[in-house]
């Protein structure tokens, strides 16, 4: 009888999930929806409504990265190690842990508003109506159909781990937390320029954020017009419903990851006769625990696998041989990001941008903005606790008071801020948010519990060498700061390397090439650099014992030696030369397509690598989609480029058409312009 009922059951949900599929699905008209592809194959999706838009943004975008966006609603489901095994068990015990499933349900129809739910109702049915005409596309069939609330799920997920929950949660799993009783991200880049410091008078805006080239979180670029006022064109990440950073008729925003205190961990004080009691204010709390059942593919066949998780009034908790430890973010008590970009997307000047950012939904992320009124303006944005100043917040806190409870966040007036500095300009390059123009009108510090960076890195540097050396940008001069590949005057690395640039080939013989290599070397990372070509294998090698050498203030003269005569072997080994170009070393690399790639990491165009055949590295992070935008009175001019091209299909022309204009610096114009992008269309058709 039970085993009757549970089928039962299970036709019964199958059969819902088909008219909610079906229903969705109806809602739209796809003859109504226009996507125009342009000669690079990126998406101009036009239509009536912004959810109609949504839906073709969807279909264009299943078109070009079915794959990646279903493996992304795996994770916002929770059905992850159903397609990847053990390694997305993880991922699924964390949407667990988190409670993000119930935060969601909590706030999904009190939170959102209802132009954005129909928003995501639209990109949930693009993407159902495409699964439905690809059945043989689809990776997992419980990833379908896709509602909203799945949506939002995964997105908190991602503003967790931006907050940092994926690395406290390992340190406490792999016992390196503190008890009671540590390289920066990779970077990205942005800056704008006002009348005041460019040569024609006009606003100048550089979108470049530092990502990995391909997966979750690479960039997709499209362009999104409907007859609601939307009409924004950029770059999302796959599965995203908006654009995240990019430019509409009036503005733009660049993005770059910022790292303020944004989490707080805490050690439980434990009731040695219930492991579940924990002391709070002299009393003790019960623990929350929840049995979660994950399913995981193994050998082909699902196996259920059961673990617990925990929940304090802190939040997700964890029990480990060191002791019981909470986390508490500001990321799990709000499910707005998604509908934040939106608003930015569709804001028409800097007060409704601003509007937008008063909702405190995003919890982190430097944010760089200019518009066509000649406003620029710079902020260090990011969901922060007010927090006690009586603890150390940098590190574990008591978890058995609730002076360390914090329930409140600090407004936008308290975040780090520039609006119209004197100086003409604003940046960042995840540098410290205190020097984020020029002189007196940089933020000041005036809380240290949120936790802010105060440190400069070799591309807040270069920046500033460039900038100082110009009275005056014009659009050239803008374009070659943001595809500078070189090192400032002195290097900025979290360890003194001189000693490298201090050897003699006449002492040291054996050495004595890459000796020279690196004394010619006018540090710049171009791909027929010889210089650039052994630093990367410098960089390489020390990045592989890297918590060893950041113990140290400088690298000695004797590890300088031991590097390069390890650098020398492999190279011998691989090459059979010691003259390597950065080309000959690093590419960049799609399907079967192989060509030299320039850039180091930490320079302006940067970029980072790893390990490919034969010696050679391939690029997986950095200089990724760039959108440079120039805005007169008229509204913006805009080129862009994108690491490959506008679909991650082998089959596609589109594939790789991008890779050489990217190594090259080139660009592409772009436009917000309906009738050109119809007139210069080399595709035109519906989502059906």
């Amino acid at each position: 009888m039970e085993s009757s009922n549970y089928r039962m059951k299970n036709l019964l949900l199958i059969f819902v999930s088909l008219c909610i599929c079906y229903i969705s699905v109806a809602q739209f008209d796809a003859t109504k929806i226009d996507i125009v592809r342009d000669k690079y194959g990126v998406p101009h999706i036009f239509a009536k409504t912004d959810a109609e838009v949504a839906y073709g943004l969807a279909w264009a975008a299943s078109e070009d990265d079915f794959k990646t966006i279903q493996q992304s609603l795996m994770a916002g489901k929770s059905i992850l190690a159903q397609y990847l095994g053990k390694k997305g068990a993880s991922v699924d015990y964390l949407i667990h842990l988190l409670r993000i499933p119930e935060l969601v349900e909590e706030k999904y129809e009190s939170d959102l508003s209802p132009a954005f739910k129909k928003l995501l109702e639209g990109y949930c049915a693009g993407l159902n109506a495409y699964a439905a005409k690809h059945k043989d596309e689809i990776l997992l069939k419980k990833v379908f159909p896709v509602t909203p609330k799945d949506m939002i799920q995964y997105s908190v997920l991602q503003m967790s781990i931006l907050s940092g929950a994926d690395k406290a949660l390992s340190s406490i799993f792999k016992g390196t937390v503190q008890t009671v009783e540590n390289l920066k991200p990779i970077g990205s880049n942005a800056f704008a320029f006002n009348s005041n410091k460019t040569a024609d008078g006009q606003v100048y805006l550089n979108i470049n954020a530092h990502q990995p080239l391909e997966g979750p979180v690479a960039f997709y670029e499209a362009h999104l017009c409907s007859e609601e006022g939307l009409n924004v064109l950029g770059a999302n990440f796959p599965g995203a419903p908006c654009i995240l950073h990019g430019c509409n008729q009036y503005l733009g925003w660049a993005h770059t990851v910022n790292a303020p205190d944004k989490l707080d961990m805490y050690q439980l004080e434990m009731n040695p006769e219930n492991k579940l009691q924990y002391k709070m204010d002299g009393k003790w709390e019960t623990m929350e625990e929840k049995n979660v059942a994950l399913k995981v593919k193994v050998s082909g066949i699902n196996i259920t696998v059961h673990k617990k998780a925990y929940w304090s009034k802190y939040g997700p908790t964890l029990i480990t041989e060191k002791g019981v430890f909470s986390i508490r973010m500001p990321a799990l008590m709000d499910i707005r990001g998604l509908e934040q970009w939106y608003r930015f997307d569709k804001a028409k000047n800097f007060t409704e941008f601003k509007a937008a950012l008063n909702m405190l939904a995003i919890p982190g992320y430097n944010i760089v903005y200019a518009d066509r009124y000649d406003t620029i303006f710079y902020l260090s944005n990011g969901r922060i606790p007010i927090r006690d100043p009586k603890f150390n917040w940098k590190g574990t806190l008591p978890g058995n008071t609730s002076a360390t409870l914090w329930n409140e966040l600090h407004p936008l007036t308290d975040l780090p801020q520039v609006l119209e500095p004197k100086s003409g300009f604003v940046f960042n390059t995840n540098h410290s948010p205190f020097h984020s123009t020029e002189g007196p009108e940089n933020p000041i510090n005036k809380d240290l519990t949120m936790g802010y960076e105060t440190l400069e890195n070799n591309r807040s540097k270069r920046f500033e060498e460039l900038v100082a050396g110009l009275n005056k940008v014009s659009f050239e001069d803008f374009k070659k700061i943001k595809f500078d590949r070189q090192y400032p005057t002195a290097f900025a690395f979290p360890m003194n390397i001189d000693s490298l640039f201090l050897l003699k080939a006449a002492d040291h013989p054996e050495i004595a090439n890459l000796v020279n290599n690196l004394n010619h070397w006018d540090k710049k990372a171009n791909a027929e650099s010889v210089g650039a070509g052994t630093f990367l294998m410098v960089y390489i090698t020390i990045s592989k014992k890297l918590n060893d050498y950041l113990r140290k203030q400088s690298l000695t003269e004797e590890k300088a030696v031991a590097i390069l005569t390890s650098i020398r072997e492999e190279m011998m080994k691989n090459f059979g030369r010691t003259d390597l170009q950065l080309g000959d070393i690093q590419k960049l690399v799609r399907g079967d397509k192989a060509i030299p790639l320039p850039g180091l990491p930490d320079v302006l165009a940067a970029m980072n690598s790893a390990v490919y055949k034969n010696g050679m590295v391939q690029g997986r992070s950095g200089d990724a989609y760039i959108e440079l935008v120039r805005f007169s009175k008229d509204g913006p001019s805009i080129e862009s480029i994108n690491v490959y091209g506008a679909s991650a299909r082998p089959d596609s022309p589109h594939y790789t058409d991008q890779m050489e204009m990217y190594t090259h610096q080139q660009t592409k114009h772009m436009t917000l312009n309906k009738e050109e992008v119809y007139k210069t269309a080399e595709r035109i058709y519906h989502p059906n």
